[in-house]
């Protein structure tokens, strides 16, 4: 992080986000014990190039390690399988120095080759990561993602040095060397398990994979040798699959169960919070998220924007939110509020459902047409989708909702004419860094708009595109508000394009057992959902 207030620490602050390390009185932790997760859908991959939705997201971090990390319950940066890095003056490269003597699970010692070779997995195409377009600011990178990964701008210095090039200024770099798509990877298991290493995963984070029944368990167990001291605290985390979050709460309220994965029921949440015995059960923060509907804008009629700027002013927001309790503010643009770069004085498409018929007229379609919604088959989504649906057919659009499995849902949106529009509940974009171009290079850059990527909306412009990377650029703090205000332009751009109809900004909530503990923070990680799994302990141990 730079010295100035930069955008991760501005969003922190912004969200009451805890800057230090969170630690609990070590007396009171006691090592040991289990934890149960209880979840609806399966896990679609542990691949960490590969895996990109909420739910594995932070299994990932608890299997791997990158680089670079975050102090738990912060956003503040911190070296993590480097000791240290050094960076030089005009931003251009970066030296990181390996810890020593860390292990895969397998047992083989990690070196700076694995490094190397992780990142440029994820950039090769033949991988299909969805995090390939990260690391587009890497010296060679327009070479690696058309050809096979290579990186000249990668170099193993010796065993515990690997030095990165990059071939313009980036403020976000040492994020990226923060997020799952960098995490260090052994080559041997890859090639052993081809494209089930997903299913078989190695890493050198705190937890390591004891079982896996696929629709029914995964079980995680405590890696004896992990590099960061003292963690994790728990001994095992058990994650029960094909749980209806209804029967989830209630076992947990039996104590069968620790944490709910998919959330507090929106028909249950305000029966639940307003229970006394549960005041310190169920925790609220702010959280970096936008819920959104996306529009394929490669297949008609949303290659039209006149048809998208319908489709915004079609949907009542506030009817959305008062399905889920209120649990979210109404959105207008793409950034959540909480996010440097937020336009607040941008008012967005308001809900005009007779001027959505006009710009449907206008574009050839008076009477309407026929489309197709996609969707979780999670509480609430299939409510709010329906919801939508009834808004949009009160203009004329007519659109068959479909509600899925979450794997089905994400692969589809990853397909260039795979689904016409998806709402993106269950899997809304929370930032992977506090940063407002993590809202924009994965999700709406033309870099995402690829097989397997995540921009749903197959959105690319490349003017914005241009303007992103001169943002990107600003790594003087002497600029950090021009940089700033360069991302509100992009955004408001964006708007005008209307890929996407931005609903909600979600509250984060998460309720635990009354034998689970840590600080708060860890509950509310800005970087892990639901739960940091390597610092949350149980209260329960002899």
């Amino acid at each position: 992080m730079r010295k100035m207030i930069a955008p991760a620490l501005l969003a922190a602050l912004l969200c009451g986000t805890a800057l230090m390390p969170v630690t609990a009185g070590a007396a009171e932790v006691k090592n040991g014990g289990t934890m149960v997760v209880t979840y609806k859908d399966d896990l679609a991959t542990l691949d960490p190039a590969i895996g990109y939705d909420w739910q594995n997201f932070s299994i990932i971090k608890a299997m791997f390690s990158g680089l670079m990390a975050y102090e738990p319950g912060s956003t503040k940066l911190r070296p993590n399988l480097a000791e240290s890095y050094e960076q030089t003056a005009d931003g251009l490269a970066y030296t990181f120095k390996l810890r020593q003597g860390v292990k895969f699970h397998n047992g083989r010692e990690l070196t700076a080759e694995d490094v190397k070779y992780s990142i440029q997995r994820a950039v090769n195409p033949a991988t299909q990561s969805p995090g390939q377009s990260f690391f587009s600011m890497i010296k060679g990178y327009e070479e690696a993602a058309k050809g096979d990964g290579t990186l000249s701008g990668i170099t193993v210095v010796d065993p515990h040095t690997v030095r990165i090039e990059l071939s313009r200024p980036d403020a976000t770099f040492l994020h990226v060397m923060a997020i799952n798509f960098s995490y260090a990877v052994p080559k041997e298991e890859v090639e052993k398990h081809g494209a089930d290493f997903g299913r078989h995963p190695v890493g050198t984070g705190a937890f390591k994979m004891a079982e896996w029944t696929l629709g029914q368990r995964l079980v995680l167990e405590r890696n004896p040798d992990y590099f960061e001291k003292g963690l994790p605290h728990l001994d095992q985390i058990s994650f029960e699959i094909g749980q209806d979050p209804s029967v989830a709460l209630l076992r947990l309220q039996r104590g069968e169960v620790d944490v709910l994965g998919d959330g507090i029921p929106p028909a249950k949440y305000l029966e639940v919070r307003n229970d006394a015995k549960n005041k310190d059960l169920v925790l609220e923060g702010n959280q970096l998220q936008t819920g959104y509907i996306t529009m394929n804008t490669r297949m008609k009629p949303f290659d039209d924007v006149r048809v998208r700027q319908a489709v915004n002013m079609a949907v009542n927001k506030d009817r959305v939110v008062r399905i889920i309790n209120g649990r979210a503010a109404p959105a207008n643009q793409p950034l959540p509020p909480a996010m440097p770069g937020y336009a607040k004085d941008y008012k967005g498409y308001g809900f005009d459902q007779a001027k959505a018929k006009e710009l449907l007229k206008a574009a050839g379609y008076p009477n309407g047409f026929e489309t197709e919604i996609l969707a979780t088959n999670t509480d609430p989504n299939p409510r709010i989708v329906q919801a939508i649906q009834q808004d949009l057919s009160a203009v004329g659009i007519k659109a068959q909702v479909k509600t899925l499995a979450q794997a089905n849902v994400v692969a589809a949106g990853g397909e260039e004419k795979g689904a016409a529009m998806i709402w993106s509940g269950g899997m809304a974009w929370i930032a992977d860094f506090p940063d407002p171009s993590n809202f924009y290079g994965p999700i709406l850059g033309c870099g995402s708009a690829v097989q397997g990527g995540w921009n749903w909306a197959w959105y690319c412009n490349k003017d914005l595109d241009a303007l992103a990377d001169k943002a990107n650029a600003m790594v003087d703090p002497a600029k950090e508000q021009e940089r700033i205000a360069t991302w509100s332009t992009v955004f408001t751009k964006v708007m005008e394009d209307a890929p996407w109809v931005p609903v909600f900004n979600e509250k984060r909530i998460i309720m635990r057992s009354p034998r689970m503990a840590g600080p708060d923070a860890i509950f509310v990680d800005p970087v892990h959902y639901p739960v940091n799994y390597s610092h949350v302990y149980a209260k329960d141990v002899q």
